[in-house]
């Protein structure tokens, strides 16, 4: 598989189906909707809405399920982009570049920011629970929504990023590092992997083989993250380089140094696919995205 190409044009129906779902910057409302869509579709690379259509395809290949699973993809690129914009907060990470653009607060300020990513946190709930997944039944439906919730929630991505603030500055170990990571960006990575199998009906033992998957390359794609802050340009990246140490937070390289970090991430993609060994090719784009996470240069 040219995982390039299948990016590419997963990439774009994930674009094609938000710019279907989002609000239209209108009425009373207009400028706070014009800030949520500024964040949502100034760029990204969409791996988590993808690996949710990856997901789905595992387990079921068909045409109607992808349709499916695009909107519950849609909604976590939601979740996604709202984490990014309180993130980047002057009272959080303080950074003033995103996607190689301004951020949501320098723009619309950090009010205006605030609301939007509150914005794009709700509506994604909106979507997960109206017509947008109309066809995926309504018991699974509410185990999606209640997935997405807990990996978004106190538990999962926002409690990983109280975790990180808590303890910046200050010098952790190695099982304290892997629990923020593990919530704050591992979580919904794994949500998204899950939910694409929930959306294609996958077994328990097909749900428990992805749930595997996910956590490792949440956990190599965080591993990668950290090893990109140290490596990488600010024009590569397009947010600031070198923040991690200059925010003084612990990272894989500031524990390990740069080589064994690496190391790391490629075994955490060996055991993810190894999670893979009983899916036929149809799991393909998902063996593709565990190489692309750990091989990427943004």
């Amino acid at each position: 598989m040219e995982i390039k190409t299948y990016l590419n044009e997963q990439r774009q129906l994930v674009e094609d189906r938000l710019a279907e779902l989002m609000l239209e910057k209108s009425g009373d409302f207009s400028k706070h909707i014009e800030s949520m869509r500024y964040s949502l579709f100034v760029g990204g690379k969409r791996i988590r809405p993808i690996l949710c259509i990856a997901g789905a395809a595992a387990v079921d290949s068909r045409e109607e399920v992808r349709t499916q699973a695009l909107s519950v993809a849609c909604a976590l690129e939601c979740i996604h982009t709202y984490s990014l914009i309180h993130d980047d907060l002057p009272a959080m990470d303080d950074d003033d570049l995103r996607r190689g653009k301004p951020t949501n607060h320098t723009i619309y300020g950090e009010a205006g920011a605030i609301l939007a990513g509150d914005g794009l946190l709700t509506y994604a709930f909106d979507l997960l629970s109206s017509q947008a997944t109309k066809g995926v039944d309504d018991s699974t439906r509410i185990r999606i929504i209640n997935t997405i919730a807990k990996a978004a929630g106190p538990l999962g991505m926002v409690g990983g990023q109280s975790l990180d603030m808590l303890y910046e500055g200050k010098q952790v170990g190695y099982e304290t590092l892997r629990a923020i990571h593990r919530s704050k960006t591992g979580a919904l990575i794994t949500a998204s992997v899950l939910t694409g199998a929930m959306v294609a009906g996958g077994s328990a033992e097909q749900e428990a083989a992805l749930r595997t998957y996910g956590n490792n390359i949440g956990l190599a794609f965080q591993i990668v993250d950290d090893l990109l802050d140290v490596e990488a340009t600010t024009e590569e990246l397009g947010k600031p380089a070198g923040s991690d140490a200059e925010a003084d937070k612990v990272t894989y390289p500031s524990l390990f140094g740069v080589e064994t970090t690496r190391t790391m991430a490629r075994e955490a993609v060996k055991e993810a696919l190894t999670a893979l060994e009983n899916f036929d090719a149809h799991a393909d784009p998902l063996r593709a995205l565990a190489h692309y996470i750990v091989d990427r240069k943004k």
